[in-house]
């Protein structure tokens, strides 16, 4: 039986006219890049400059530190690994909901999360895992628009202890805060693929 909650974000993601292959890069990706596997638990960084870690991943083994603690492992999030001070761009109109620092082990780092209207309906996208200036003077209802450099990928003394990339994720249910639950416990997989749609929704077929 699905809860009233549930069955309200199943109509919003019915709703939502996505305009798959018209929206701005999040990344200026080159041309190869390497797509990562992380289900068998390695995430020895890439030999590749660019990579990509996927979406409704089972990564066993790969979130050791107290913050999951809980058992989660299924990423709900697509990262594009770069440089250090690699530029990420909104994807479309918006403004900005929330920033800040998860300071948590294993955690996002400094953050920001944009808010944009996606014919009527209303969509979030956390960009996490960023460098400190990302959030200097930004402001909540600060208006972005499409194209526009908005944070930067920050390093692993600031970005909660990752090798440099950045972590996108979308979102039907509002925030409360700078934060989205970037991996679930397996066992919710449904819903949190409900509530948080895949990112190439917007990214388009990156892999």
């Amino acid at each position: 039986m699905i809860g009233n909650n549930n069955l309200l974000v199943l109509v919003r993601i019915i709703m939502v006219n996505w305009k798959t292959g018209d929206y701005h890069p999040i990344v200026h990706l080159p041309e190869k890049y390497e797509v990562r596997d992380f289900t068998g638990g390695d995430n020895t960084p890439s030999e590749s400059e660019y990579d990509i870690g996927r979406y409704d991943e089972l990564r066993p083994g790969m979130y050791s530190t107290d913050l999951f603690s809980d058992g989660r492992f299924l990423h709900i999030g697509i990262d594009i690994g770069a440089p250090v001070g690699t530029p990420c761009m909104a994807f479309e109109d918006g403004e900005i909901s929330h920033f800040g620092y998860n300071p948590a082990d294993g955690d996002y780092g400094y953050v920001i999360i944009t808010k944009h209207d996606i014919g009527g309906v209303t969509v979030w996208a956390l960009y996490g895992h960023l460098d400190s200036r990302s959030v200097k003077e930004k402001t909540i209802g600060q208006k972005v628009k499409r194209g526009e450099t908005i944070c930067w990928m920050g390093d692993k003394h600031e970005n909660g202890g990752w090798e440099p990339h950045l972590h996108f994720q979308l979102s039907l249910i509002e925030p409360t805060t700078h934060d989205m639950p970037g991996v679930v416990n397996p066992q919710d997989r449904d819903e949190a693929l409900q509530n948080y749609p895949d990112p190439r929704l917007v990214m388009g077929p990156i892999y």
